[in-house]
């Protein structure tokens, strides 16, 4: 009992734009960012996005820490333009959080751009 009480009560810290805070184990980034008020979009993107069903790429973000694998969704959504597969990108909407993740958002309408709007950090 003891070791599973405490895996379960393990809450994963999110550090993004400058705010660290926790989060549910197994939880999905896109809500948890939104949720504590990140911005997670790009100027316009932040009304003209699929809202999380992984279709519009707008969400996407560069993570380091423990998440989930990326899902067929992510990975075909991430080889359209303007994304590359090439780019160390995920997209929020389809991540889960397992473990302290640290996330930068950058610049372009998709997040696909070469410069950090925003780092962990702030």
């Amino acid at each position: 009992m003891g070791v599973a009480w405490a895996r379960e009560s393990i809450m994963p810290k999110v550090t993004a734009q400058g705010k660290t805070f926790e989060c549910e184990m197994g939880a999905n980034l896109r809500q948890v960012l939104l949720q504590q008020g990140v911005d997670l979009y790009n100027g316009q993107a932040a009304v003209i996005n699929c809202h999380g069903i992984g279709t519009c790429g707008t969400c996407a973000v560069q993570i380091q820490g423990e998440v989930s694998e990326a899902n067929w969704r992510d990975r075909t959504r991430r080889l359209l333009p303007p994304h590359s597969p090439t780019q160390d990108r995920r997209l929020a909407c389809q991540t889960r959080v397992f473990g302290d993740v640290k996330v930068t958002k950058f610049d372009g309408f998709w997040g696909q751009g070469s410069q950090p709007v925003w780092a962990p950090e702030g």
